[in-house]
């Protein structure tokens, strides 16, 4: 059974049980001058204190968003010896599929430390397949032959989410006093990763001794978009070092922003560390944990783009 889509689809902003802002893109779509300036300002406020957010009002169909989660989870049934001629290779390519056991999500810095990890809590339990521009030389996607629904589909998907990314990048600088178009020089091509995740349905048990699904970390670059099913187990770390639960909200796409935006905003803007654990609902009927599937949109500047701290965030300026 394909995964149900719980976003997005319009809606009224409205409250949540962890505390995140939901912001409206709607000003942004219709022009609406007067709202503009105070949904942007509320974007900046967010990503400078919790740096994550639910996006609410977004160009992006619910329907297409239905096909998405249907072709990635038929994707995912397929054998393991299909979705291996597949595989990701290497990361300046970073396309291709990765079986559940290859990656171990972590804030360790060396090999050393990472395996310890892995032997005190073992692999991320997830598999994944990433996408990206599909006209660079050398770099091409790897598409399944046999599935020409799937590759449209998912360069469509591509392309609306590069909008979206623009759109808030827009909305991005105008929250930080900054020309509407500041960044849209960094953003004409679409440097960013399109990533299917599949998170297995896994028995009692199955995390204890601190396994999770996958592991603490922040993202790397600009922004990224998550699409996600009903299921839950995405948190976010608050400052004090405890934990919030993303809970899934119908018609939202969760926001983050990455290491590099934190960066370039010289701080100003927080990249939080983010994880996906144990789901908070029931168990499945069948006394296990139901698969959770996701579809992460992890943005980038254009990487022909050299990167220097914003106007306005420098220390005599802020």
């Amino acid at each position: 059974m394909a995964p149900s889509a719980v976003s997005p689809s319009p809606g009224e902003e409205k409250s949540n049980d962890t505390a995140l802002p939901i912001i409206s893109l709607a000003p942004f779509l219709d022009q609406d001058q007067s709202a503009i300036q105070s949904k942007a300002a509320s974007l900046i406020s967010a990503l400078q204190t919790s740096g994550f957010l639910y996006l609410t009002d977004a160009p992006i169909p619910t329907k297409v968003l239905s096909q998405v989660y249907e072709l990635s989870a038929r994707f995912f049934t397929r054998p393991l010896v299909e979705k291996d001629t597949l595989a990701w290779d290497t990361p300046r390519a970073n396309r291709g599929y990765s079986k559940q056991g290859f990656e171990k999500v972590s804030l360790r810095l060396s090999k050393e430390e990472v395996a310890q990890d892995r032997g005190d809590a073992g692999d991320d339990q997830k598999e994944s397949f990433e996408i990206g521009r599909d006209d660079i030389e050398g770099y091409p996607n790897k598409w399944p032959k046999d599935d020409m629904e799937f590759r449209m589909a998912m360069l469509d998907f591509f392309e609306r989410c590069r909008k979206l990314h623009a759109m808030v990048m827009k909305a991005i600088a105008i929250g930080l006093g900054l020309d509407a178009e500041f960044f849209a020089d960094y953003v004409k091509h679409g440097d960013n990763t399109l990533r299917l995740l599949h998170y297995p349905g896994v028995p009692p048990g199955a995390f204890d001794n601190g396994r999770v699904r996958a592991g603490l970390h922040s993202d790397y670059g600009s922004v990224t978009f998550l699409f996600q099913d009903n299921k839950g187990g995405l948190q976010v770390e608050r400052r004090d070092g405890s934990f919030a639960d993303v809970t899934p909200i119908e018609g939202t796409i969760v926001l983050n922003a990455g290491d590099l935006l934190s960066r370039w905003s010289n701080g100003m803007i927080q990249s939080t560390r983010h994880r996906v654990v144990e789901p908070p609902l029931k168990m499945g009927s069948q006394g296990s944990y139901p698969p959770r599937y996701s579809v992460a949109y992890f943005c980038n500047p254009d990487f022909d783009k050299t990167i220097e701290a914003l106007p306005g965030t420098f220390g005599g300026e802020r």
